[in-house]
């Protein structure tokens, strides 16, 4: 016994001699970007906060664009290359939320705003604020430049002095400006509300025509390669009394219209309801190939796969086949291949693919332990984006031939450190139902000590968390977040609960989930039980966290299982699934003959149980969840004299934008668990 407690003091010291900012330090480097001719590269570094622009040209070595110093939470997005390649637009600042204001989480006193800038990239000029808007497009002559404000399209010149003028003047909210091969017409999207349809802008004769309006969405419209048609995908318009509805599908059509004429027709339509989700969570919706192939995704085969056909309708093929989703592609310039990133062979990471848009039959680009995503091409030079289980999100260079990738800009930072990462290991559960559920837990072997058991829950609850580091900044934070609990002391489970994604359309769409049922608790109770049956694990002392939906099963643990669940933090989650305050619950789609379901599976439903103390942790410009679903819950739960905590982050958006709202919750959360769980 003396032996055992002197091993547990050993791996206390160790333990407490790491330090939260090792582990949550690291790099973040995303939004790339490439010039027209493939010289000049630039994207987004990210480094505590201070959020910068780095570009490469040629054999050049990096170097940073921009000379942002603060953590103040302005993401910088969406750069743009001018046509010759040195001239640069990009976008600082997030969007408005329903009161028209912009995200300030460090509470700046003049505010913040949503801004398009630009930059010659030769030059040592500071960059210059040109307009507030977003999704900057250049003119081909690569002085002028398209843009989004307020529902409408405008355009200005890279002159500071300037005055931006209105494109042209048309009901609904105007978006999406895609020039035509020849630069003479401006193809958009006009959104009405209950449907919408494309139209061409042509900025010759300053006139509008429509093509093919019906009673329906018309979205997501491309030109063919020599401008005289344009693809478009089309689903139902909204009947009265309609709801979105996160957990259905939408059927959808492909059509193709001429562009001068505008009469139009399907070459492809779903068999079900297998739209909607894809098209909304991939990169390129539709696209028409310098080849001529029109690609598309679906999942009427039971996974989120590219499709290719021709504009006739002949010839569809399943590009991407087999077990796995793929979520983002780039063309070659020759329109006769692709590359894709994917979960296809090895379902708890992402890897590059490449495949010939006729024969589809893809060839791994990448493989290995690392998570590569987002492909992207500049001339023929392939990057992506890369994580390991030591190793952030960073942009790489890949070498097709020998399938390896190198960092494009391999600095290193002073504070950040893996050394004490453990390699998260897979995990499969079975829920009562008998339904299959993969996991990874964080747990270091080399301890002998028995330690309190963690339950980590992602949001969304559309996510897929993975063997590494993640693609999205959020989850690249939890991941930084559980390894550090790991490595403190704890052991940590991350359930990939049912709802969410890379496990296939009726993974996705589990019957009965959320407002429905809740039927993905019984995952989280499964995870639980895993973690008790650890022999490395104290039984009597776990945990649970999560952010968005993860905040919300944290809260259903604590309410209905508190002989298992001892404490738990619950960052921004829904507790009223039957509460109307216009966010994450109007995804589902409930109608008033659902409410009572709803309530019967939201935490609210019965506090009776709810014994063990919580953290509850949001920021009050959530345009996600609603900052009234903590209120209510820590109301009810003081009421009812349980243990809570509170921390608050003033004006903090849903994604915290700030490095020091993501420490300051960490310092939190785990200064909450070693109380309640050590």
């Amino acid at each position: 016994m003396k032996k055992l407690n002197f091993i547990f003091i050993l791996f206390s010291i160790t333990t407490s001699a790491q330090t939260l900012e090792q582990f949550i330090s690291h790099p973040i480097e995303s939004n790339f970007a490439a010039s027209p001719d493939g010289k000049h590269i630039a994207w987004v570094l990210n480094d505590h906060g201070k959020r910068n622009i780095w570009v490469k040209s040629g054999t050049d070595l990096p170097r940073q664009l921009t000379e942002y110093q603060s953590d103040d939470g302005q993401e910088l997005s969406q750069l743009t290359f001018s046509p010759n390649g040195t001239k640069l637009l990009y976008v600082r600042g997030g969007a408005a939320n329903r009161a028209g204001q912009n995200p300030n989480p460090a509470s700046l006193s003049e505010g913040a705003e949503q801004a398009i800038y630009y930059k010659d990239i030769l030059s040592k000029s500071p960059p210059a604020k040109i307009a507030t808007g977003s999704n900057p497009v250049f003119f081909r002559d690569g002085i002028r430049f398209l843009f989004s404000k307020g529902g409408q399209i405008y355009e200005s010149p890279l002159d500071i002095n300037a005055t931006p003028k209105l494109l042209f003047s048309a009901r609904g909210g105007n978006h999406s400006p895609r020039f035509s091969p020849d630069g003479n017409e401006v193809l958009f999207v006009s959104d009405r509300g209950d449907h919408s349809f494309i139209g061409v802008y042509n900025l010759l004769r300053r006139s509008i025509r429509w093509i093919a309006p019906e009673v329906a969405h018309d979205n997501f419209p491309v030109w063919s390669p020599e401008g005289k048609q344009i693809a478009f995908i089309r689903t139902s318009a909204t009947k009265i009394g309609a709801l979105n509805n996160l957990t259905a599908g939408v059927k959808f059509e492909v059509w193709v219209a001429d562009a001068q004429s505008g009469i139009a027709k399907p070459i492809w339509k779903s068999p079900a309801d297998d739209g909607g989700f894809a098209q909304s969570y991939v990169n390129t919706p539709l696209a028409w190939l310098a080849s001529g192939r029109i690609l598309f995704f679906s999942e009427h085969q039971g996974w989120n796969h590219i499709y290719a056909i021709s504009d006739t309708g002949s010839e569809l093929k399943d590009i991407t086949p087999g077990e796995g989703e793929v979520e983002n592609f780039i063309p070659d310039a020759t329109g006769k291949f692709i590359y894709f990133d994917g979960n296809r062979e090895d379902i708890n990471r992402r890897h590059i693919w490449k495949v010939d848009v006729t024969t589809g039959v893809p060839v791994a680009v990448t493989a290995g332990e690392g998570i590569e995503m987002y492909p992207a091409l500049a001339g023929n030079v392939v990057y992506a984006f890369r994580s390991t289980a030591t190793t952030s999100k960073t942009l790489v260079r890949i070498d097709e031939a020998s399938k390896t990738t190198v960092p494009v800009n391999p600095q290193k930072l002073n504070t950040f450190s893996s050394a004490a990462f453990v390699k998260p290991e897979a995990v499969l559960l079975k829920a009562a139902d008998g339904t299959t559920i993969h996991a990874q837990l964080f747990i270091n072997h080399a301890a002998s000590a028995k330690r309190p058991g963690i339950v980590f829950m992602h949001g969304g609850p559309i996510r897929q968390m993975l063997l590494g580091f993640h693609y999205s900044d959020y989850y690249i934070n939890t991941y930084a977040f559980n390894q550090y609990l790991a490595a403190q002391g704890y052991a940590v489970l991350s359930v990939n609960f049912r709802s969410g994604t890379g496990y296939g359309r009726d993974f996705r769409r589990s019957k009965n989930q959320g407002p429905r049922g809740a039927s993905e608790y019984q995952d989280i109770v499964a995870a639980a039980k895993h973690l008790q049956s650890l022999p490395e694990v104290e039984a009597t002392k776990i945990g649970l966290w999560g952010g968005s939906y993860g905040g919300y099963l944290t809260a259903m643990g604590l309410s209905r299982n508190p002989e298992i669940f001892k404490a738990g933090v619950d960052v921004h989650g829904v507790h009223d699934w039957s509460f109307n305050g216009q966010d994450a619950t109007n995804l589902w789609g409930l109608q008033k003959n659902e409410l009572d379901v709803a309530v019967k599976s939201s935490p609210i439903a019965d506090l009776s149980k709810w014994s063990g103390p919580v953290l509850m942790v949001h920021g009050d410009d959530d345009r996600n969840v609603n900052f009234q679903q903590t209120v209510d819950l820590v109301e009810k739960l003081r009421e009812r004299k349980v243990p809570v905590e509170v921390f608050i982050l003033p004006d903090e958006v849903h994604g915290f934008l700030r490095y020091e709202s993501w420490k300051q919750v960490f310092e939190k959360a785990k200064d909450f668990f070693d109380r309640k769980l050590k």
